[in-house]
């Protein structure tokens, strides 16, 4: 007997505060998806994020254990078989297998291709666009952050990796830029999800990418915190964001300066993406982020920093239905 699917609320992490619409969770053939309300309510699209529930793949190539993983990367561990026959789970529990899912070979840039047909062979780069219905846009997260977009004027669509090297080049805010480019896309009807991603509780970056972020973005000293059990030897008030209108100081001194910056501070992604994404005119409400942090959540989705580089490939994926 044909099982039905379900979806249920999703409870949101604690490292996302903001009030937003909740997301959903979409259960199917034994997998578990993740459904954006900003992009649930655009009926031609389809859309999802992965999690590891299900799969045939055994989690870091354990022979003999019995949990099994929705991996949807190539990776070391992993048969091609596997990631296959999870591939075509996933689609089928999106309710999109009869569509042609386009990837990319990810190499942390600001590199964007625009599609009309499946490529003959794998591109590089961090984002895809298309208006093409039937191809399923996709990327592969870990750790970084996944951004969905539509435009709900145009019917165009996109699917973008950020990690901190595609977040300092403006990935996010490029891939707009393309999309008003080629399909006259305008800021404000686009809608925008971001997935699972590093939250900034578990993100520690040396202080060279701080400086790098400062050197780029008005605000980016809000993005940035000091590990606290850092912070207690350092003056009160100086470090812990949110106490102090400059947490981070040593930012904006000049050389040499009389503080010497701390070895990690701890970055936002989700924080920076979102800034990029309403400053190149994306309005506030149309932008809906999961608060689920893959560092605090391996139970539900992979994380290559958490699980020491040996783990799976979540998908984000979004398609224009034939």
């Amino acid at each position: 007997m044909r099982r039905k699917k379900t979806k249920r609320t999703l409870r949101r992490a604690a490292t996302d505060k903001r009030v937003e619409k909740k997301w959903s969770e979409r259960r199917r053939g034994g997998l578990t998806l993740l459904l954006a309300p900003t992009l649930a309510r655009v009926s031609w699209t389809v859309h999802g994020f992965s999690t590891r529930k299900g799969g045939a793949s055994r989690p870091g190539g354990k022979t003999g254990s019995k949990e099994r993983v929705l991996n949807l990367g190539f990776t070391e561990w992993d048969t091609r078989e596997a990631v296959e026959t999870n591939r075509r789970s996933f689609l089928k529990a999106l309710g999109a297998a009869g569509m042609t899912l386009v990837t990319l070979k990810q190499v942390h840039s600001d590199a964007i291709h625009v599609v009309s047909s499946a490529p003959a062979a794998t591109l590089s780069g961090d984002a895809l666009v298309t208006r093409t219905p039937g191809l399923l846009l996709a990327v592969q997260t870990a750790d970084c952050v996944p951004i969905l977009l539509a435009d709900t004027r145009t019917r165009a669509i996109a699917a973008v990796h950020a990690g901190w090297r595609g977040t300092l080049a403006r990935i996010v805010a490029k891939t707009i830029g393309r999309m008003q480019m080629e399909f006259g896309t305008r800021p404000a009807d686009v809608a925008a999800a971001l997935g699972p991603s590093i939250a900034r509780c578990s993100y520690e970056v040396g202080p060279e990418v701080a400086r790098a972020f400062a050197g780029q973005f008005a605000h980016a000293r809000e993005w940035f915190d000091v590990p606290r059990e850092l912070a207690s030897g350092m003056p009160e008030g100086e470090i812990v964001s949110g106490e102090s209108p400059n947490p981070l100081k040593w930012l904006s001194m000049m050389p040499p300066g009389h503080d010497p910056p701390p070895p990690t501070v701890q970055l936002d992604l989700i924080a920076a993406n979102r800034w990029q994404l309403t400053d190149a005119g994306v309005l506030e409400k149309n932008i809906s982020a999961s608060g689920l942090c893959t560092a605090c959540r391996t139970d539900l989705l992979f994380s290559h920093r958490r699980e020491q580089g040996r783990t799976g490939r979540l998908l984000a994926a979004i398609g224009i239905r034939a």
